[in-house]
């Protein structure tokens, strides 16, 4: 989804639309000093619905699942946040526990190492080679303006420049 780790941090099962489809962006979770405060988003444009693709869809339906039969596991124990990335006991990961997470599974998963930001990036770049229009791809990040993505990913849109190139001239010829 592009998501950065304080909006994933801060995703509530309230913000999140399974039967439509769409997530919405309305706060975060962030770490300072290892203190974690719930927040506003980065920016205006931060705070944006984003739509989910089937198979996003489903893996969150089967977290859900997953996450209510913990609940009733540990019963009276459980500890309600809202939030869709809890712990077994339905208290919060810290965001650093996240980016945790995701390097144990990089490892396990044999996969070169990269940063968990790193997967925002991949997002973008994969969004521009398949086509999507930049205004799209902004906002689907919560870029605050179009030169932002533009300029963040200009090096994937000189790459799309010689499809360009052939795709025009296939018309013109």
């Amino acid at each position: 989804t592009g998501m950065r780790r304080a909006e994933i941090a801060g995703l509530r099962w309230v913000d999140v639309n399974l039967d439509g489809g769409v997530i919405s962006i309305r706060q975060t979770r962030v770490a300072v000093d290892f203190t974690v405060f719930i927040s506003e988003p980065k920016t205006a444009t931060s705070r944006r619905p984003i739509t989910l693709d089937a198979l996003t869809i489903d893996a969150l339906r089967s977290h859900r699942s997953s996450q209510l039969a913990e609940r009733l596991e540990v019963g009276e124990l459980w500890q309600d946040s809202g939030l869709v990335f809890v712990r077994e006991d339905g208290i919060a990961y810290h965001p650093e526990r996240i980016t945790m997470m995701f390097k144990r599974e990089i490892r396990a998963a044999g996969l070169p190492m990269i940063r968990l930001h790193d997967l925002r990036h991949t997002s973008a770049t994969l969004a521009l080679v398949a086509g999507v229009h930049p205004k799209v791809v902004q906002e689907r990040l919560g870029h605050a303006s179009i030169s932002i993505t533009l300029d963040t990913y200009s090096h994937v849109l000189q790459g799309l420049q010689r499809d360009a190139a052939e795709q025009i001239a296939a018309l013109v010829t």
